[in-house]
């Protein structure tokens, strides 16, 4: 048994949070810094130097003797640079530890390696980090010892986002602003801010790290090239929700310690539908927060998991024939006060405000479903949406019955006079009490579900930064938001407007609805004749980030400038091109190495034992003939779909950077990779375990 935790006491101890301020604050430095969170303000120098003592005196109590800027540049993880608090030899042979004002608000790491779409050259090496005090700092321990991470920002020398912080942050003050619009419409003068909380659940794999580290195409890419499925699958459907191996318990208390004293409140832990696959999920925080926890739990489980033997896959598709991983992002709208913007009552006909805000999120999401599908666009997804696993990749809402039967009613007649209720379940049991159910279903199979009080947008890859998605969710929401403000402000009967208005989004946008099964063929009929985008690759998205309608809203809420969205798309072809890039060179040096010398030893072994068996004229060798002609024939596919895998890869290396490359290694390279694999799957089915290369699917995701 290992040692007990109590969340309570350690939970946030790792934290410079509101608690520890006012510990250790002056309250006239503690007022202005909250004041400052709350009006979205600068600190002034003098504030800021209090602030950075005292932080820096608690991070060194708890063993930190550097400090970071921690940021998230495009890359998709996050990054940091550490300096040490020492700042010079004094006479007498000690040392001086300091942390001013201005290294908490402002860092300056070299800019010139991160990917920036051209928004700055690569000789140009400034860019600036500006602290997010609305995160709070916090010290993380680990085999460097104790770090001091500040969140920040990141942003070039000119002011423009390299990161998807910057983005988020205005993307959150664009919402807040028309959300208070909004709800001063209805007479509400007592909230004060509005936030978009956010609650992401992360879906990952754990593998042997032995194993791991015989696989090249792991260690390379993330997921599996190559490999034939084993005998079974997840068939059975028994490890979902199954009981949790020993092993894998003893890695989920550790992570769940760590994150709590990192002030994440990791709250759910399961096993998932595939063997070897996992998910834990955090409690709702605002967005930025979440952002950031989201990034210190994918790199929590990644360090944990080499703590005890094993490595934490968080590629959308690791392994071919089983269910990939997702990272589905709830999110709602509150106020300071408590008030739940997606909360619909017990009677949701009734509450004008909710069906306002519904409306509005309908009409968002059918607008710009082609820019929320590219929110969730990365390489490892294309292998996972619309794979009967996931989400399609087409766009739709699921509202469930009761709102489904009020956005009816409102639609055919004008007006809603009832909502349908959940009723009892009878479970048919004496001894088992009857309950009160949901008044709807959930939907799997729906991109972007409403779940009682708030959206689920189930798309998001496992290994992304959720920073996009919810960028694009707050601003389309906010263009929506504004729009309804802009013609109920100036309506001379506002109970009217608002009526004729709801009425107006569900009947413009009714077609983005759909409640029923989204893996059907049927749907995908269906949503081509209502005219819904169905957008299957990430190099198809891409183009969504500059079009005119997009480049419009993001400048009007000043959350992207034109130059900003470009550069971002220049850095998803590159990403796309490289990723598949590297896939493909790791295919063809593990082929060339290993793959082709163990099948032609397995051949000659095989021929050696024919001709020692025909010598000695005692046995029938016609199995063996059959056995060395199928390996000889296949072994001749692999050695041509390897040769024409290199030249196609070598004319897509001598290709500008930029959407026609990302196009011919989606069009043409990734074909190519699927034609070598075809046979060497093969392959591994008939060559004698102990002489093929690597571990199997079964050694992976059965021994773990």
């Amino acid at each position: 048994m290992g040692d007990f935790v109590n969340a309570a006491e350690i939970f946030g101890e790792n934290v410079f949070n509101d608690t520890v301020m006012q510990e250790r604050l002056p309250k006239k430095v503690y007022r202005k810094l909250k004041e400052a969170i709350a009006k979205g303000e600068e600190l002034d120098l003098d504030t800021a130097d209090v602030i950075a003592h005292e932080m820096k005196e608690w991070a060194i109590e708890k063993g930190a003797s550097h400090f970071t800027h921690w940021f998230q540049p495009l890359t998709g993880v996050t990054a940091e640079k550490h300096d040490a608090f020492i700042t010079a030899p004094m006479e007498n042979g000690k040392v001086l530890m300091s942390f001013s004002g201005k290294e908490l608000i402002k860092g300056e790491p070299d800019a010139s390696s991160f990917p920036s779409g051209g928004l700055r050259a690569t000789f140009e090496a400034r860019g600036y980090t500006a602290w997010d005090f609305t995160s709070p700092a916090f010290v993380r321990q680990d085999a460097a010892g104790g770090t001091l991470c500040i969140p920040t920002a990141f942003c070039s020398y000119k002011g423009e986002a390299l990161d998807q912080k910057t983005p988020l942050l205005r993307s959150m003050e664009a919402i807040n602003r028309q959300s208070l619009r909004l709800l001063q419409l209805f007479g509400n003068t007592t909230s004060k801010k509005v936030t978009p909380s956010v609650g992401p659940e992360q879906e990952y794999f754990l593998v042997d790290a032995e194993k791991f580290l015989q696989r090249k195409d792991l260690i390379y890419t993330g997921r599996t090239l190559f490999g034939a499925m084993p005998p079974k699958g997840q068939e059975m459907d028994d490890h979902y929700f199954g009981t949790i191996r020993q092993r894998i318990a003893g890695f989920m208390k550790d992570v769940n310690t760590e994150l709590w004293k990192l002030g994440v409140a990791a709250k759910t832990q399961h096993n998932e539908v595939a063997p070897a696959q996992h998910e834990l999920a955090p409690i709702f925080a605002e967005a930025n927060v979440a952002v950031d926890h989201n990034q210190i739990i994918m790199r929590t489980l990644k360090r944990i998991a080499c703590q005890h033997g094993m490595k934490c896959l968080l590629h959308e598709k690791p392994f071919a024939g089983v269910n990939g991983s997702g990272k589905h992002n709830n999110w709602s709208l509150t106020t300071d006060d408590g008030l739940n913007l997606l909360e619909p009552g017990k009677t949701p006909h009734e509450n004008i405000q909710f069906l306002l805000v519904l409306s509005c999120i309908i009409s968002a999401v059918d607008r710009h479903a082609g820019l929320l599908r590219e929110s969730a666009a990365d390489p490892g997804n294309d292998h996972r949406l619309g794979a009967n696993e996931a989400p399609p990749a087409i766009i739709s809402i699921f509202l469930g019955e009761q709102l489904e039967d009020v956005v009816e009613q409102l639609i055919s007649t004008g007006n809603a006079t009832s909502s349908k209720s959940g009723g009892k379940l009878n479970t048919g049991v004496r001894t088992l009490p009857d309950f009160l159910k949901d008044a709807t279903d959930r939907n799997r199979t729906s991109p972007f579900a409403f779940t009682g009080n708030k959206f689920e947008f189930r798309m998001v890859g496992s290994s992304d930064s959720i920073g996009a998605p919810n960028t694009v969710l707050n601003t389309i929401v906010a263009e929506a938001f504004c729009d309804a403000c802009d013609r109920l402000e100036t309506a001379e009967n506002f109970d009217e407007a608002v009526h004729d208005l709801i009425k107006e989004n569900l009947i413009d946008h009714q077609r983005v609805i759909f409640n029923g099964n989204g893996y059907s063929e049927e749907w995908v009929q269906e949503a081509e004749h209502r005219g819904l985008p169905n957008i299957k690759s990430m190099v198809d998205a891409i183009p969504e980030l500059t079009s005119e309608e997009t480049v419009a809203m993001f400048e009007k809420f000043h959350v992207f400038t034109r130059a900003e969205l470009e550069s971002r798309a220049e850095v998803q072809y590159e990403n796309y091109a490289k990723t598949i890039n590297i896939e493909a060179r790791a295919m063809i040096d593990i082929a060339t190495k290993q793959i082709v010398p163990a099948v032609i030893k397995y051949a000659r072994n095989l021929a050696e034992s024919i001709n020692s068996i025909q010598a000695a004229g005692v046995l029938e060798v016609s199995v063996e003939k059959e056995l060395l002609a199928e390996t000889s024939e296949l072994l001749k596919e692999t050695h041509a779909a390897l040769k024409v895998l290199i030249d196609l890869d070598e004319n897509a290396c001598a290709m500008e950077e930029g959407q026609t490359c990302a196009k011919y290694y989606h069009d043409v390279v990734i074909s190519a990779m699927n034609e070598l694999r075809t046979p060497v799957d093969k392959l591994e089915m008939i060559v004698d375990k102990e002489m093929w290369p690597m571990p199997s699917y079964g050694d992976l995701i059965f021994e773990v």
